[in-house]
């Protein structure tokens, strides 16, 4: 790499941290180019990215950034998966972990708040931004489909029971 790519991949690196729910940073020796595409296939559906970047590119790109607090997680080989969303990237690098041990989680940030491995895994445990507003969202409806039945009850009782005095005459 020349300079000029250098300093557009630590200036895209720079936005990338800026505009990030969250950062993962994580060691991947050992993985092999199949399991790597299948990580960043994942992660990208889940909105998110992963990046191999040199370390000391990284920690440049960190520099000035809410994260600034994880440089020191830029040892051995590292890749970074971040997402706008703060639960995605935690989610889909635990998730690739279980699977895979030779993907070790060391840690990473949500917003300015650093976090160890263990924090990392407790924020995959979390439902995404998508689930919580499902959830919202039943929670709001919920009442209005019980008024809905209740006010249409009487209506539904008066109407059984003329089609019982209708039976009973058709009977007789």
């Amino acid at each position: 790499m020349d300079r000029a790519e250098k300093r557009e991949l630590v200036t895209g690196l720079n936005d990338a941290f800026k505009g990030a729910g969250s950062v993962v940073v994580a060691h991947y020796a050992g993985i092999t180019v199949a399991q790597m595409n299948d990580l960043r296939s994942k992660m990208r559906t889940a909105g998110g990215t992963v990046k191999v970047a040199k370390n000391r590119l990284a920690r440049i790109a960190l520099q000035g950034t809410e994260s600034e607090s994880i440089i020191d997680l830029f040892k051995g080989q590292t890749l970074i998966a971040y997402s706008e969303d703060p639960i995605a990237a935690p989610k889909v690098a635990s998730d690739f972990a279980k699977g895979n041990d030779k993907l070790v989680i060391l840690g990473g940030a949500m917003g300015s708040t650093a976090l160890n491995a263990d924090g990392v895994k407790a924020l995959a445990t979390l439902p995404s931004l998508d689930e919580l507003r499902g959830k919202l969202v039943g929670l709001i409806v919920a009442p209005a489909t019980r008024i809905a039945q209740i006010v249409n009850a009487p209506a539904a009782s008066v109407a059984r029971v003329i089609g019982a005095y209708a039976r009973k005459d058709e009977a007789a």
